[in-house]
């Protein structure tokens, strides 16, 4: 009788039901659109006769919200499908994910060795694959901060100014050489993320996002004003490049041998380039490397257990002022030492190159990425630096690309492309016969 009376389960809704909802989804997700893209496709400026005068351009709007109804329209449909077709969840062993990451992370160092090598001679890849690399170290840097202890930084740009300006002044007046510069800037970005985390040690959440935003501003403003230190909006010129163990990457050295005499090579600009691709590269794996220890030591531990829950960790007894303290000093310093490479890189650097969109994008790459992987900051990064660069064909559709490719990766992956929760040490399993 009870199973007589049991009441079945209802039928999933129907496509046909399911039309109406769809297309009010899709009206709404339009009139969003057009109020978004009126000021963007549908007005431009224009000169007529020396006055500035703004033309309509209705069919573009027009044909432009189609494609943003439809294409919404169809992307809920196929959302809808998916979620009725997709099989139950069920448990994953973990190993089995490790060995796919381990894989897929050996892949891509294989492929970054060997990038200058499968492209020779192509400035454009390289140089598009070294600011990726700088990206990268920016993301893993960052990724400790917010990722494993779970503090909100919109301020990080600041740090990379400092380790940027720092080998720009021992560069030039001074005279250091990139190598003696690079510990030292980082050590002083890293007194600067002390200098910063102390202030802010009672903040939390969005409290903590508004200093650390006004912390970055106040580092920038600095440097746009302080003409005398740091050249203004003038910025500083001349910085020395990088050499290899001493042989400049020059046609020619008066005061040695230079790097293609020295190898009995033509002269060519591409070894310069080649080298500062490898040199970022180095830089990026012993960052690597350096987080992925600090995860297993106690202050790795200590930063995911302040990121779960900083009340328990004050009741277990850790001092919670040292590992914050800890985390935005090691943050830092990665910072500086990408600040450094970027400098020696350029050859010229000012306040512009290190505004709020900087840190935007960093953190962007540690959100998108999945917080607290490592391997999800080298996918983030891929999008958001070579995304841009391929979207420079569709000149005034550029950004708006973009932004699309953003909002269906986090409505796909709203947890990040790799998200990393589980804890970084685990017990391991009773062997048997042990009491």
């Amino acid at each position: 009788m009870a199973a007589a009376s049991a009441t079945p389960p209802s039928p999933a809704p129907s496509s046909t039901a399911a039309l109406p909802a769809r297309l009010r989804d899709a009206f709404a997700v339009t009139v969003l659109g057009g109020l978004l893209a009126l000021p963007f496709i549908g007005l431009r400026t224009a000169e007529d006769g020396g006055a500035l005068v703004v033309q309509t351009r209705w069919g573009a709007l027009g044909w432009t919200l189609l494609l943003v109804f439809f294409t919404r329209l169809l992307l809920r449909a196929g959302i809808d499908f998916w979620q009725q077709r997709r099989p139950a969840k069920r448990l994953v062993p973990t190993r089995g994910h490790t060995a796919v990451r381990r894989a897929s992370a050996g892949a891509i160092l294989g492929l970054a060795l060997l990038l200058p090598l499968l492209l020779p001679g192509n400035r454009y890849v390289i140089d598009t694959a070294t600011t990726l690399g700088i990206y990268v170290m920016l993301g893993w840097g960052l990724n400790v901060v917010v990722g494993l202890a779970g503090l909100l930084d919109l301020g990080y740009v600041a740090f990379y100014a400092v380790g940027a300006y720092s080998y720009a002044l021992l560069s030039t007046q001074p005279g250091w050489s990139f190598w003696a510069a690079l510990p030292v800037a980082g050590a002083l970005a890293a007194v600067f993320g002390i200098l910063l985390g102390y202030p802010v040690l009672r903040l939390r959440g969005d409290y903590l996002a508004i200093v650390t935003l006004g912390f970055g501003e106040i580092i920038r403003i600095i440097l746009l004003n302080w003409t005398s230190f740091s050249g203004g909006p003038n910025g500083i010129g001349g910085i020395p490049r990088p050499s290899f163990f001493g042989l400049p990457f020059a046609r020619s050295s008066a005061g040695g041998r230079t790097f293609h005499e020295f190898f009995g090579l033509d002269f060519s600009p591409m070894h310069r380039i080649v080298f500062l691709y490898y040199l970022i590269v180095a830089l990026a794996l012993l960052t690597h490397a350096l987080v992925t220890r600090l995860r297993v030591l106690p202050v790795g531990r200590a930063w995911e257990a302040l990121r779960e829950d900083e009340i328990a960790c004050k009741a277990l007894g850790l001092n919670t002022t040292r590992i914050k303290l800890s985390a935005f000093a090691m943050g830092a310093m990665l910072a500086g030492f990408a600040g450094v490479f970027f400098a020696a890189r350029q050859g010229f650097i000012s306040p512009e190159s290190f505004t709020f969109g900087e840190s935007a994008t960093i953190l962007a790459i540690v959100v998108l990425g999945g917080m607290g992987s490592q391997l999800g900051v080298v996918l983030a990064a891929a999008v958001l630096v070579v995304l841009p660069e391929v979207g420079r064909q569709f000149a005034d559709y550029r950004m708006l690309v973009f932004g699309a490719a953003m909002v269906t990766i986090m409505a796909v992956k709203p947890t990040g492309l790799l998200a990393r929760r589980e804890p970084t040490v685990r017990l391991a399993p009773a062997r048997k016969g042990a009491a």
